[in-house]
């Protein structure tokens, strides 16, 4: 199977092409067209303890979908929640994921939920990631346009922990204030960030989903029922 990438980075969409026979796998609702005579089946993947681990602690679906495309092959076309760039990646270097970046994948690859530890939960993604390993491509969306930064060994980035999509399995990292002192990180608008030390490759995108909520939140007109 391949996935290419349209209409980026504003509105994109992965386009994923299987073999006769061949099958992937995405996450619920993700799908926006297919080919006809492509077989859909909709499954708590893994078995419900690890769904329920999937959905409850990184945000995604309990349920996952699998396509399977007929004879003489087809295609899926998968899209996003929010407007942003695609990107695809080859899960056989392992990559960590934030709460609602996965969207699709080829039917090898693992999907698991694991504990990120409290500074990843302090950053603001909620302690857990989502793992994809095994082999085949996987596209990851993100809210923006997407940056792809490589770090070298012992090289080190600081990245709000609101922009952040995912990163190689290589890299590590500290969560922390923005400034020295309450106030300095009051006064700067800004909240906890997190620095990353190479080597390893970060993908990082250019508007925060939360800071967007927080802001329809305080602009929304008041409505009692």
């Amino acid at each position: 199977m391949e996935i290419t990438v349209r209409h980026n980075p504003a509105f994109s969409v992965a386009r994923v092409q299987l073999g006769s026979g061949e099958e992937c796998r995405a996450e619920s609702g993700a799908m926006m067209a297919m080919s006809g005579g492509v077989e859909i089946e909709s499954k708590a993947e893994g078995g419900f303890m690890k769904s329920l681990k999937r959905s409850v602690l990184s945000g995604e679906s309990f349920f996952m979908t699998t396509y399977r495309a007929p004879d003489g092959g087809g295609f899926v076309d998968c899209a996003a929640r929010l407007p942003g760039d695609i990107t695809v990646f080859d899960a056989s270097h392992g990559i960590a994921l934030t709460k609602g970046a996965y969207l699709c994948s080829a039917r090898a690859v693992e999907i698991d939920t694991s504990w990120g530890g409290f500074k990843n939960m302090w950053g603001g993604e909620g302690g857990f990631l989502v793992h994809a390993t095994g082999q085949g491509p996987v596209a990851a969306a993100c809210y923006g346009a997407l940056d792809t930064i490589d770090l070298q060994d012992g090289e080190t980035l600081v990245l709000d922990s609101g922009h952040l999509v995912g990163y190689t399995g290589t890299m590590t990292f500290t969560t922390r204030k923005v400034a020295k002192g309450l106030m300095n990180t009051f006064k700067s608008g800004e909240g906890l960030v997190m620095e990353f030390t190479g080597p390893g490759r970060i993908y990082a995108q250019t508007r925060n989903p939360d800071e967007f909520v927080s802001w329809l939140t305080a602009v929304l007109p008041f409505t009692r029922e």
